[in-house]
């Protein structure tokens, strides 16, 4: 956590990793297949334009697990959207990645910002977000996550069946998941 408002929380996760841009770029942008750094997630949208509404959904399409829109994008540096859990009853925050060209390869940044204080929301976050960018990492580092990330990612596949029924995809279609 670097600061906080009245009501909310803004929290920074930040990795050095050896690799190209572009390749993390793409790994956060990718809608072809699942990110692995994000939950094994899949993300969705119309187009990778500010406006566009945008989903992470689980590689079956079942299961929606964010909903937003994309505010910026800045090929290959910055990368922003608001977010919100389907899971969860919390209001809409912001995330924003950031990439910087650095000696030993690629500055990620990982900022979320408007995090509602003690809500569900904050929790995933809090834990979610050196979570994801230490898989960035290995990922864009090994080619895979480590084997105790792809085991974890394997029991969220057998645990599928636990995902509250408001989570389904078709509580959340595409076109419908804008904020505001």
């Amino acid at each position: 956590m670097t600061g906080t408002t009245t009501n909310t929380v803004r929290l920074v996760s930040k990795v050095v990793i050896r690799g190209r841009i572009e390749d993390v770029w793409r790994e956060i942008t990718k809608t072809d297949t699942p990110q692995l750094a994000v939950f094994g997630a899949q993300m969705r949208y119309r187009a990778l334009t500010p406006g566009s509404p945008v989903q992470m959904r689980t590689p079956d399409a079942k299961y929606t697990s964010v909903v937003g829109e994309i505010l910026e994008v800045s090929p290959p540096y910055r990368f922003s959207h608001t977010m919100k859990f389907t899971a969860h009853d919390d209001p809409y925050c912001k995330v924003t990645y950031e990439l910087r060209e650095v000696p030993d390869g690629v500055e990620f940044t990982l900022i979320s910002e408007d995090v509602p204080i003690g809500t569900k929301t904050a929790k995933d976050m809090t834990r979610g977000g050196d979570f994801i960018v230490k898989t960035l990492k290995e990922i864009i580092e090994n080619g895979r996550p480590a084997l105790g990330t792809r085991i974890l990612f394997g029991v969220f596949g057998l645990l599928a069946f636990t995902t509250p029924a408001k989570c389904l995809s078709t509580h959340w279609p595409l076109e419908e998941s804008r904020d505001g």
